[in-house]
């Protein structure tokens, strides 16, 4: 790990924030133009970075892993700016609030398919088109832009937090990835300089339809599964003389995806088995096969831990199961919950403060980094929508980066508001 502190002395003058880093689209499009595809960062943390910098944030380049090894090297950044201590209470910290999200993205595909160049950032009928523009790029720069619109309102960010307030922002290059070298390791690091928030908001792009639709408060865990069956090889003609896997795998899969694992609970919906796949790579219709293999995941919610999961559903295949047979499990995401609070009521009230919506709580979808972060203080997910998140022609409208940096803004003015009292 690599940690290079480029403190800076927090901005007290608002006109220091030239309109180029209050113009959400201007960090969006800077953000995008560079082709940070997992885990190579082609500068994005910097341009992020230089965005910060004229607000006061001081910058931690917190840089993981090998290149030649699993998940390679990894840029990771934590941004903090702070309200000095009141000297009367030197000891007497303010309130933390984090964002949290990551500047790499998925690979493009075909670029003959996009409407406009992936990494190009371009604009038509007020519609930002390329890679990043949902997840999350354009909601990284709303982050950015929230924070100096606040500071503006206030006369800057001294003025807008109270004594030994604190905004973060929790950045890697390792999401889209393997997630090894990203924010658990950066999270490793700000536990141990005492740089934990009070509360932080990943900025997933959460929403199905409109910006306001949902937030999350948690996420179901992750079980994988693969099985391999082993028999004997022989002539189709003759079964008595090999041992076909092939039905034993058939009939086991259909008594998993039969058993019905939970009913859900108060905010998950019931756990889920899919069968992803069954390969046989058998070239010949006249021989029975001496192997099948076969891979399931079980996104699970908080009625399990993915140990109790997995002994209840080792269980269920014993009865299928030989000695030379193969069973590999894997999970790496428990599931988690973060339990309402005045601080996720808080995001609720925001939200509808400047959406007129009231967002539905949930715990759905796959994976992400808050899987970490939980386990140090609690989080929520909220950003922009997900219709377009990791496909062709992936885009979002200027409007909605508008509505959701004001969303942003307005969840800073609820938090610190005891600055000088209530808003």
């Amino acid at each position: 790990m690599t940690i290079i502190d480029k403190d800076q002395q927090p901005s007290d003058d608002a006109s220091r924030m030239s309109d180029q880093t209050r113009d959400v689209l201007t960090i969006a499009q800077s953000l995008m133009q560079r082709q940070s595809i997992t885990p190579h960062d082609d500068g994005a943390q910097d341009v992020l970075a230089d965005f910060l910098k004229p607000l006061g944030f001081a910058h931690y380049d917190i840089s993981c892993g090998d290149e030649n090894a699993k998940g390679g090297r990894v840029r990771n950044s934590f941004f903090l700016l702070s309200r000095e201590r009141d000297e009367s209470s030197p000891k007497a910290k303010g309130r933390h609030f984090c964002f949290a999200g990551h500047t790499d993205v998925v690979p493009p595909g075909k670029i003959e398919n996009w409407r406009h160049p992936p990494f190009a950032s371009t604009v038509e009928n007020e519609v930002l088109y390329g890679r990043g523009a949902a997840d999350m790029k354009g909601n990284i720069a709303c982050f950015v832009a929230a924070v100096a619109q606040y500071a503006s309102k206030y006369g800057g960010l001294k003025n807008a937090l109270p004594p030994g307030g604190t905004i973060s922002l929790l950045i890697t290059g390792d999401e889209e990835g393997p997630a090894i070298n990203g924010t658990d390791k950066v999270l490793d690091w700000m536990d141990e300089h005492g740089h934990i928030p009070d509360f932080c908001l990943v900025g997933e792009p959460t929403n199905p339809s409109q910006v306001g639709d949902a937030i999350k408060i948690g996420r179901r865990g992750s079980l994988g599964c693969w099985i391999t069956l082993r028999g004997k090889r022989g002539h189709i003609a003759y079964p008595k003389r090999a041992d076909n896997p092939i039905p034993r795998m058939v009939e086991m899969l259909d008594s998993l995806t039969k058993d019905q694992l939970d009913q859900g609970s108060e905010f998950f919906e019931a756990s889920s088995l899919q069968v992803a796949t069954i390969d046989v790579g058998n070239p010949a219709s006249n021989v029975i096969p001496e192997e099948i293999k076969a891979f399931f995941n079980v996104r699970f919610n908080d009625l399990w831990s993915a140990q109790r999961l997995q002994d209840h559903l080792m269980d269920r295949m014993a009865p299928y199961l030989k000695p030379d047979d193969e069973v590999i499990w894997h999970s790496n995401a428990e599931s988690f919950l973060t339990q309402p609070n005045k601080d996720t009521d808080l995001v609720l009230r925001a939200i509808e403060d400047i959406t007129n919506n009231r967002p539905e709580i949930s715990t759905s979808g796959g994976t992400s980094d808050a899987r970490f972060i939980q386990k140090y203080c609690p989080v929520v997910e909220f950003g922009l929508v997900n219709q377009t998140i990791h496909q062709v022609n992936e885009c979002v409208p200027l409007a909605d980066l508008r509505i959701l940096t004001h969303i942003y803004g307005r969840i800073l003015e609820k938090f610190f508001e005891n600055r000088t009292g209530p808003l």
